[in-house]
């Protein structure tokens, strides 16, 4: 609930005036010093308030998180899926691949089993999507969860991967290499040498993808025919 205007002339600290603001703050500071170091108090401090005012819109930093994804979320477009279920799991993952690239601290608070409870039913329609693919597909229920976590695992590692290695260049961290291979022990990464730091900057993520679908969609056939 917003507070009234402060008296004409009073000085102090301004008023809070809407959980938009508590968002746009929480977020500026993860952008600044990343999500493990915000605090309740850090953000009051942040807008200007008291920690206990702040307890009035949030209950913990487990319940700011989740509303921070949330109305990450709902920022994100979402596309019109395609009829073909193949094409629809595709569709789904690479927004959710987009949302994750777009603010990678998601990622890492989501990297668990059991985030999808933690979520309310506007944020699920990624994982729905690839579900109900997988399902139309001909999966069982216990296949299309297992299509969306291959998929989910894939993508959470990829997007945290290519966070991590350009917040270490941003530091000023070389990318580690070897130049002195010995190609009787290991012929092939020999032979790539130097080049592997180019070759594995590339994105092939979309290409992965379709190719990782087909194999999960193709391992539940044949499950389903060996049965």
């Amino acid at each position: 609930m917003s507070r009234a205007p402060a008296p004409h002339g009073r000085t102090g600290r301004p008023p809070l005036t809407s959980r938009e603001q508590i968002l746009v703050a929480a977020r500026r500071l993860i952008d600044q010093h990343g999500w493990e170091k915000l605090t309740i108090r850090g953000l009051a401090a942040e807008i200007g308030i008291g920690a206990t005012t702040l307890y009035h819109h949030i209950r913990n930093k487990d319940d700011l998180l989740l509303l921070l994804l949330h109305h990450h979320i709902e920022q994100v477009g979402r596309p019109e899926l395609p009829g073909d279920p193949r094409e629809r799991i595709v569709t789904a993952a690479t927004a959710l691949h987009d949302a994750l690239a777009a603010w990678p601290w998601a990622a890492e608070v989501l990297s668990a089993d059991g985030f999808v409870g933690l979520l309310d039913e506007s944020a699920m329609w990624m994982v729905e999507a690839i579900v109900a693919g997988a399902g139309d597909h001909g999966c069982t229920p216990e296949q299309s969860v297992d299509v969306f976590r291959g998929i989910w695992y894939f993508t959470v590692g990829e997007v945290l991967v290519r966070a991590h290695s350009a917040r270490r260049q941003a530091e000023g961290v070389p990318f580690a290499y070897r130049d002195d291979l010995d190609p009787s022990q290991v012929p092939h990464l020999a032979a790539i040498g130097v080049r592997w730091a180019a070759l594995a900057a590339r994105d092939i993520y979309p290409q992965v993808l379709r190719t990782f679908v087909d194999g999960l969609l193709a391992q539940a056939r044949s499950e389903a025919v060996s049965e």
